[in-house]
């Protein structure tokens, strides 16, 4: 029997997901351990993260064309407008932390936090686009988990109002739209056998690492200084 696209997904999103340990500082801020100055930290990466993010999803779009993968094509390209609104809503966040626009020019990325993108760059030039599609998928699984996660903390602990948590909100809702687009593009590959789940999965263990460390450094970032 054909392996379908909902199968391939669904054990990649199980094969992938992050152990609890994996991010300690997500725990903290649901309890309303964390410091500020942690989300603060996640605000000042973000300015960085997205827009780099967004050039890797707009290039991955670009080598999917001659491919004759519209459905790939049009899974990056709604990532790349989900990028867009994720970056509006920043603003918002960076001002609930005390964050001016001074502060935003001065802030010198940590590498530990710009090394998650870095690798996204690295998937866009290097990788089959549709490989890519199904790694960034189960990723996304994860992070919109933390995401939900922290924007409950932001406004139960923190004192946050609903502007202030609409990155974390964007992303911590289901989004039916992707999820339609990803299993089209992965559905793709399978017909057109350009999928390779083995690299796919290498692909999104990495990304988990990464993210993981963006996490762990954002947790350091924060620790007050001996």
């Amino acid at each position: 029997m054909a392996r379908t696209a909902r199968e391939a997904v669904d054990e990649a999103v199980r094969a992938l997901a992050p152990r609890a340990e994996d991010n300690r500082l997500v725990a903290r801020i649901a309890a309303g351990r964390a410091p500020l100055a942690a989300v603060a930290a996640l605000a000042l990466e973000q300015h960085h993260v997205v827009p780099a993010d967004r050039r890797s999803f707009a290039h991955l779009a670009l080598r999917a064309t001659p491919l004759g993968e519209p459905a790939v094509v049009a899974f990056f390209d709604h990532l790349v407008r989900g990028e867009d609104a994720a970056y509006a809503r920043l603003a918002p966040l960076a001002r609930a932390c005390g964050l001016d626009e001074t502060a935003l020019r001065a802030h010198e990325p940590r590498a530990g936090c710009q090394a998650y993108p870095a690798y996204v760059a690295w998937l866009a030039l290097n990788a089959e686009p549709v490989d890519a599609a199904l790694a960034l998928t189960a990723n996304f699984a994860a992070w919109g988990g933390y995401c939900a996660t922290v924007s409950l903390a932001l406004r139960e602990h923190y004192g946050f109002e609903d502007e202030a948590c609409g990155f974390f909100d964007l992303f911590g809702t289901p989004d039916p739209e992707a999820a339609e687009r990803a299993l089209a593009a992965v559905g793709t590959g399978l017909v057109d056998d350009h999928l390779s789940e083995g690299r796919a999965h290498r692909y999104g263990r990495l990304l988990q690492e990464y993210e993981a460390l963006f996490w762990h450094t954002l947790e350091e970032a924060a620790r007050p200084a001996r």
